[in-house]
This record gives structure tokens, sequence and C-alpha cells, in this order.
């Protein structure tokens, strides 16, 4: 019999990690003594950064996903025969 996973583990760890990074660069950057237009410029770049990150990280994630699904497909094949 298949055990069981714990549901989001290492996902949820990431979320928050990632949560929390962009978190602290938006604190860090609202708190930074810079006039507004620079602060805005900043946000923008950390932003397109973020985002950038988050596409390459949820592409990583997918393959893996995509990789899981797979095996459980091959094993589920190979437990009916």
């Amino acid at each position: 019999m298949l055990k069981k996973k714990k549901k989001g583990g290492k996902g949820k760890f990431i979320l928050g990690a990632a949560l929390g990074a962009v978190a602290g660069g938006v604190a860090g950057v609202l708190t930074a003594p810079k006039s507004g237009k620079a602060t805005r410029a900043d946000l923008k770049r950390e932003g397109k950064k973020v985002v950038k990150k988050a596409k390459s990280e949820g592409k990583k994630i997918s393959k893996k996903v995509d990789s899981e699904v797979k095996k459980v497909k091959k094993a589920a094949a190979k437990a009916r025969k």
C-alpha cells in the first residue's frame, strides 16, 4: 500500500521563504532614506527581479511535478498488471 506524504512540506516552506524575502526587500526599500522617485524605481526593478525568479522557480517546480506524475502513473500501471 502506498504511504501518504505530508501535503505541502517543501512547497509551503519555499513559498514562505519567497514571501519573506519579498516582504523583507520591500520593507528595506521603503525604510531607506531615498526620494519617492528613487524608491519607486527601486521597487520596480526589484519587482521585475522577483517576477523573473518566480517564473524560473515555477518552471522548475512544474518539471518536477510532471516527473513525479509520470512515476506515479508508471507505478500504477505496473501495479494493475
